[in-house]
């Protein structure tokens, strides 16, 4: 960030307004440059964030209608070039029109998710979405090591000359993302076959308002996943502010440096790989969905009050593991159920609703966290996240069993939504 805040933060430009905005909003004027730096990014992540929330259900509801395969390939050569952007953004805007083009692409994620509804029964729709969540705890491990080693390289060192073609310090990390980015559509490509036969495809074509496209877990006709995804908001609201913060704290209880700071995120994504891949997949046979998500957010209730409390290497590693199991617990199982909750014709774009509210939730929850921790202190934001995660442990409660319709494809039963 600093890269770019040096080069175009001057008056009277976007960038410069900005943190000028962001600077004051520090609760004092030492704090005013690293919270502004902090907030920078955490705005960059929000824009990713606001864009997955709107275009989500967009192209959930475009593969119910023409498939999953084709809208992954469109999505995926969309990825390719935002981040081939960025390897040529020396330039803020440039960085800015990267995030967008990858924000908007980036909401594909409820494809995938949408496709593995389509090939599992109800009795397998836990475990399939728990192996979305061992993905992403690979790349929870994965992403910080191969992005702080490409980072390390600088292509201007070598070649100042290359600055007049837009290289910049990240460009290396930019080439490795577009490679992975490529890899994937290759593999889609070669490998990936259409989940949703013609016969499950939704051909209805709905006029829906603007309100409603913008708005859909508000306005969808199906109560149950209304409800879960109102549940999901309000837990990834809470986690996600915790979650930003907790290198500040590691620093401030433990004195962190960045490279244990990677540490702490290696383990806690150890910690989800096997959440999600040994308990989840295991669990999930003899255990409801619903009560797996209470147990889920009870781990993270029990994080977040050990965290504000911990002075000490082990009890903040307890802090750690219980925040880690509450993420791998509950975010497969919420999704499992508002799939559970919907019908083969409505998975894409019910999922790509409740997807969308995760993405709205990241896109404040940072923010609000951050500025909690610095302004209230470590202790305090912390007993009032868990204070708040009350709120959807309590909502869960009101969960209903998945209601049960006959899936003609698999033969088997499978759930019906409440309208």
């Amino acid at each position: 960030m600093d890269f770019y805040i040096s080069k175009g933060a001057g008056e009277g430009t976007l960038l410069g307004a900005l943190l000028s905005f962001l600077r004051s909003l520090a609760p004092s004027e030492e704090s005013a440059d690293f919270l502004s730096t902090v907030l920078f990014g955490g705005t960059l992540a929000s824009i990713y964030s606001l864009l997955q929330f709107i275009f989500a259900p967009i192209w959930g509801r475009l593969s119910d209608r023409i498939g999953r395969r084709p809208v992954l390939i469109g999505t995926l050569m969309g990825t390719i070039f935002g981040y081939g952007l960025w390897i040529f953004a020396d330039a803020f805007a440039v960085l800015l029109l990267s995030r967008i083009i990858t924000g908007i692409t980036g909401g594909n994620l409820s494809v995938a998710t949408a496709s593995i509804a389509d090939v599992t029964t109800t009795k397998t729709r836990t475990k399939g979405i728990a192996l979305v969540g061992v993905a992403f705890g690979l790349g929870f491990i994965l992403g910080p090591a191969i992005g702080g080693f490409s980072g390390k390289i600088n292509l201007l060192a070598e070649h100042p000359e290359w600055a007049q073609y837009g290289i910049n310090p990240f460009s290396v990390p930019a080439m490795v993302a577009c490679a992975l980015a490529c890899c994937n559509l290759f593999w889609v490509f070669k490998r990936f076959r259409e989940t949703l036969d013609p016969e499950h495809r939704n051909q209805t074509s709905e006029e829906r308002s603007i309100f409603s496209r913008f708005f859909g877990i508000i306005s969808i006709p199906n109560a149950q996943v209304r409800f879960t995804g109102c549940i999901n908001f309000l837990y990834i609201l809470s986690s996600s502010g915790m979650e930003f913060s907790v290198t500040f704290l590691a620093v401030e209880r433990l004195g962190f440096t960045p490279a244990e700071n990677g540490m702490m995120f290696f383990y806690m994504g150890v910690i989800m790989i096997l959440a999600q891949g040994v308990f989840v997949r295991r669990l999930s046979a003899y255990i409801p969905e619903k009560f797996l998500v209470v147990i889920g957010l009870s781990c993270s209730l029990t994080a977040f009050f050990t965290l504000s409390q911990a002075s000490e290497l082990l009890f903040f590693g307890v802090g750690l593991t219980f925040l880690a199991m509450g993420a791998g617990l509950t975010s497969p199982c919420m999704t499992a159920l508002a799939s559970l909750y919907t019908t083969p014709e409505k998975q894409g774009e019910y999922l790509g609703i409740f997807r969308s509210t995760g993405s709205l939730a990241r896109a404040f929850g940072p923010t609000i966290g951050a500025l909690a921790y610095f302004y209230f202190g470590s202790h305090s934001a912390y007993v009032f996240g868990g204070c708040f995660l009350l709120i959807p442990f309590s909502m869960v409660f009101s969960l209903p069993r998945p209601k049960l319709h006959i899936d003609i494809k698999n033969q088997e039963l499978a759930p019906e939504p409440l309208e």
